[in-house]
């Protein structure tokens, strides 16, 4: 995918992508608490519900979760998606949800979470899928919206997660 220069960075990081495995669950664990623990919440909301973000070894067979390395095989970012509930998509489409996306603080505005975005995108895309629907959390808004995802209206409050976004990936989806 071709994207605007504005996120063409000078300084973005090698990264690989590979499928997770049970011995990478701590390094991408704390991954995830790295990041999490940078979101604009009190600190003790952020403790108290760190626990229900970390993955475990059941989640490897639930969810697809990928890993990016950088060039020393270290872990600096972790994503994972799974079929979406047909009440959360936009009306008559089908689409994977992106369980999560996390980026080590040390390494954001290098391009790691693009590329695990585009992992996502490209895994809707060639499992048959119309599209990704992504629930962020709020501080996330402003990354997926300038990724090309457009944000979905909330219809109903007490359902609807309120930062959602979604992004087509059919033969006819524009690419950005």
């Amino acid at each position: 995918m071709t994207r605007p220069a504005a996120f063409m960075n000078p300084a973005t990081t090698a990264v690989q992508l590979r499928q997770a495995h049970a011995s990478d669950l701590a390094a991408l664990n704390a991954v995830i608490e790295r990041a999490i623990m940078t979101w604009q919440l009190a600190e003790r909301v952020k403790r108290v519900n760190l626990p229900s973000y970390r993955y475990h070894p059941h989640d490897l067979r639930h969810l697809h979760i990928v890993v990016a390395e950088d060039a020393a095989h270290a872990i600096i970012g972790v994503a994972s998606w799974e079929p979406a509930s047909p009440r959360d998509l936009p009306a008559g489409q089908r689409g994977l949800l992106l369980y999560g996306l996390y980026v080590d603080p040390a390494h954001l505005r290098r391009g790691v979470g693009t590329h695990l975005l585009d992992a996502a995108l490209a895994a809707a895309q060639a499992q048959g899928f119309d599209g990704l629907l992504v629930k962020a959390q709020a501080d996330a808004n402003g990354f997926f919206s300038a990724q090309g995802m457009q944000r979905l209206p909330v219809v109903d409050p007490a359902r609807d997660y309120p930062h959602r976004f979604w992004r087509a990936v059919g033969p006819a989806a524009t690419t950005h």
